[in-house]
């Protein structure tokens, strides 16, 4: 394998001569490859589990697992191949014809990074570039954009994607914007005709939850941070309210299980003419003292919560409520429930964090 293609970076970029391949893809080969980029990661190794699950034998992760417990979140999985972010392209280049669809997951996921570069040049860029190269290999594509796109809520989470509506969104952090820029790019190139993958789907995820998130660290669900607290007997500690509409706690999130996430995706999968920009959350907002609640009485004890000031660096770009509009989603034909916030927490807890093997 060719080694040393950039992503998208300073000083290279990998849609011009670094890897993409002169012929397009016309479809020869097996075509059953699905390549999970960030499939190492949280949302990614959950859907590489549902994949396998599902009787895909043809997996290959993409990602960096560096020298943390990263790697123990796809050691249970069977994978044709795991390959390092710099070596994608080369990749794509040698096994295209067998690749039938790129689940896109991997980003700077870290609402907290400000460093604007970074976060453009992984995810903005390189988005655009796989996009363009499943465009031309004729190579479906399935990516993850973010509720962070929304912004404060000010403009609803209306779960519609016309550019008038997109142009009104005010995300507050680098990488709810250059995941929006995505998304507006995504849909001026479909209004404009330009060459498209067969199938894309861009999922705006909302507050998701489950096993697989602890090398995350800080960005950890909220239920992870909890359950230590819970299990020691100690009082959950939750951010006050600065806003004078919402109680302590009162601050609300579509809360939503990974698995829900995960069945999403094989169904698109699944359903290959469906394409669009849609929510991904449950399209219910809960209280985060509902969600404490929860995970304490999935350990068999009483809540206890504690109220801590909100820290002044991100006080004044904190979300107090969002909740998906699932219209969009709904009406392309997905039917299945969405789990509730008790019995989700409570497969977490009682399946993974209370367990000698956290990991799915």
């Amino acid at each position: 394998m060719q080694h040393g293609a950039g992503l998208a970076g300073p000083g290279g970029d990998p849609y011009n001569g670094n890897g993409m391949g002169d012929s397009p893809n016309h479809g020869t080969g097996n075509r059953n490859m699905i390549v999970v980029t960030g499939g190492a990661g949280f949302i990614g190794s959950n859907i590489l589990a549902g994949l396998e699950a599902a009787g895909r034998r043809s997996l290959v992760v993409v990602d960096r697992l560096r020298s943390n417990d990263k790697w123990r979140n796809i050691a249970k999985r069977e994978l044709a191949d795991v390959v390092h972010p710099d070596s994608l392209f080369p990749f794509l280049a040698g096994c295209g014809c067998d690749v039938e669809a790129i689940v896109h997951m991997g980003a700077v996921s870290a609402t907290t990074e400000f460093d604007a570069d970074k976060v453009f040049e992984n995810n903005f860029r390189l988005s655009m570039t796989l996009w363009r190269w499943c465009a031309m290999n004729r190579v479906r594509f399935i990516y993850a954009s973010s509720a962070a796109t929304y912004g404060d809520g000010a403009n609803g989470f209306a779960d519609e994607s016309s550019p008038e509506y997109l142009a009104r969104l005010r995300p507050m952090n680098p990488y709810g914007w250059s995941k929006h820029l995505f998304d507006r790019a995504v849909i001026r190139q479909i209004r404009g005709g330009e060459p498209a993958p067969p199938q894309w789907a861009g999922l705006k995820f909302f507050n998701v939850y489950g096993p697989n998130e602890y090398h995350k660290a800080g960005q950890q669900s909220v239920v992870a941070h909890l359950y230590p607290r819970a299990k020691a007997g100690e009082p959950a500690r939750l951010f006050k309210s600065h806003h004078p509409d919402y109680e302590d706690g009162a601050q609300s999130r579509d809360f939503v299980w990974v698995g829900d996430c995960v069945d999403v995706v094989l169904w698109l999968l699944d359903h290959p003419a469906v394409s669009g920009l849609f929510n991904l959350g449950t399209g219910t907002a809960r209280p985060f003292r509902d969600l404490a609640a929860a995970v304490y009485r999935a350990l068999g004890r009483e809540p206890e919560i504690a109220y801590v000031p909100t820290p002044e660096h991100i006080r004044d770009r904190y979300q107090y409520y969002t909740r998906a509009e699932m219209g969009t989603l709904r009406a392309a034909g997905f039917a299945a429930p969405f789990t509730s916030l008790e019995d989700g927490v409570g497969r977490y807890v009682t399946g993974f964090l209370d367990t000698d093997d956290r990991y799915l």
